[in-house]
């Protein structure tokens, strides 16, 4: 696979792995796009991963960390309502629900990566372990809990509504 080709196809579906961790959609973007250069620069091995989705978004989230710990001691000018909204006013969360995206980012560091990579890069148990260099039945828990917690959120939402 051609690496345009590779980047044509899996940006988007990247991109919404990691705003499912990032708070903020801009840094979601550098986040992925730095690690789609990465990729190109090393294309030779990373073609030959056996996921290469879940090489970008490992590599992306490790950047994360990185990019925390230049800016934390930063102080954010403006009403602090950046993970909502774009300038433009549209959704922050490429395409996902703004109350999901919440939820989603309430969730431990932990059950958010197995989400991202079980869910939105719809990698197996196997893969998501290797991808995030956990047991199996670790993954299997982490998913569990984070569904759990999920649908607990949302059917209390959902009976709310109803009443």
């Amino acid at each position: 696979m051609e690496f345009t080709e590779f980047y044509r196809s899996e940006r988007d579906r990247c991109l919404r792995a990691v705003l499912a961790g990032v708070a903020d959609r801009q840094v979601a973007e550098d986040l992925v796009a730095e690690a789609f250069t990465r990729a190109w620069m090393s294309w030779h091995k990373v073609r030959r991963h056996p996921a290469p989705r879940a090489w970008i978004v490992r590599t992306a989230l490790n950047l994360r960390v990185s990019w925390w710990r230049r800016h934390r001691r930063e102080v954010g000018l403006g009403d602090g309502d950046a993970d909502t909204a774009t300038a433009s006013g549209e959704p922050d969360g490429g395409g996902l629900d703004p109350a999901l995206l919440r939820l989603l980012r309430a969730l431990p560091p932990r059950q958010r990566e197995v989400i991202a990579f079980r869910v939105f890069l719809d990698l197996d148990t196997a893969a998501t372990a290797k991808a995030l260099g956990m047991a199996p039945g670790t993954v299997t828990a982490h998913l569990s809990r984070a569904i759990a917690t999920l649908r607990g959120h949302l059917v209390v939402n959902h009976s709310q509504e109803q009443s």
